[in-house]
């Protein structure tokens, strides 16, 4: 995945909140307050502020899949990680490894909205995902196989958003096709913490929403919500 930042601005002018956030907890009935995709407001150093979508990173060299006991997470052979929630047993050693704080804790039940009652569970399709088990980003993995785009993708106004593949070196944000390895070079694009070895999946242009005229002095977004009446309990990221 590669986020242009000088496409992001947070959704401000949408009267809601971030669009790829909303998107991924309608489709993906994510419980609250989880947001698998979540929209940062960061300072920029020379003033004013930034916005920074961020998934679960995809890494290559993924702390998580390397702590757990059991094997429940792991990569797909498309480089994607996933989790196992019945294999899964809680430990929470994943979450604790995630330099990106992207793995989010089942302290209850998830919400099960009526259109799941007969949908089945399985690594790709968390929904029915049991209490006590870990859940995140997945990169929707049905719709890549089916030939689409993930959600958040699908949903983002300005086509901040791409989804690549790294062999085919081809990019889409739905609205055009890139050479991925050109725009990333062109851009000077990076990784999060790629201090720390651990080769994420996500690539980020610089930017603070330029190209889709936000104000960078500009604060402040929507807030997330929640359809699903149920919830998972407050602090299911930190675990508290």
């Amino acid at each position: 995945m590669v986020i242009d930042l000088r496409a992001c601005d947070g959704c401000q002018d949408e009267q809601a909140p971030p669009r790829c956030t909303a998107a991924c907890i309608q489709s993906r009935y994510v419980p609250e307050p989880m947001e698998w995709i979540e929209c940062y407001e960061k300072e920029l150093p020379g003033g004013g502020t930034q916005f920074i979508p961020t998934p679960c990173q995809q890494c290559q060299n993924a702390p998580c899949v390397n702590v757990c006991p059991v094997g429940a997470t792991w990569h797909t052979p498309e480089g994607t990680v996933l989790i196992d929630q019945e294999r899964c047993i809680g430990c929470r050693l994943c979450m604790a490894a995630c330099p990106y704080d992207r793995r989010f804790f089942n302290w209850g039940d998830p919400p099960r909205p009526p259109e799941t009652a007969f949908v089945r569970y399985s690594p790709e399709n968390q929904v029915g995902a049991p209490r006590g088990t870990v859940m995140k980003c997945d990169f929707c993995p049905e719709l890549a196989r089916a030939g689409w785009i993930p959600y958040c993708i699908q949903a983002c106004p300005h086509g901040a958003l791409y989804w690549g593949d790294l062999e085919e070196d081809l990019a889409t944000n739905g609205k055009e096709v890139v050479v991925l390895s050109r725009f990333l070079s062109e851009h000077h694009a990076y990784r999060l913490k790629e201090e720390l070895g651990t080769r994420p999946r996500v690539y980020y242009v610089p930017g603070h929403g330029q190209n889709a005229g936000r104000d960078p002095q500009r604060r402040g977004r929507h807030p997330t919500r929640w359809p699903w009446k149920g919830k998972a309990r407050r602090w299911a990221r930190s675990g508290r």
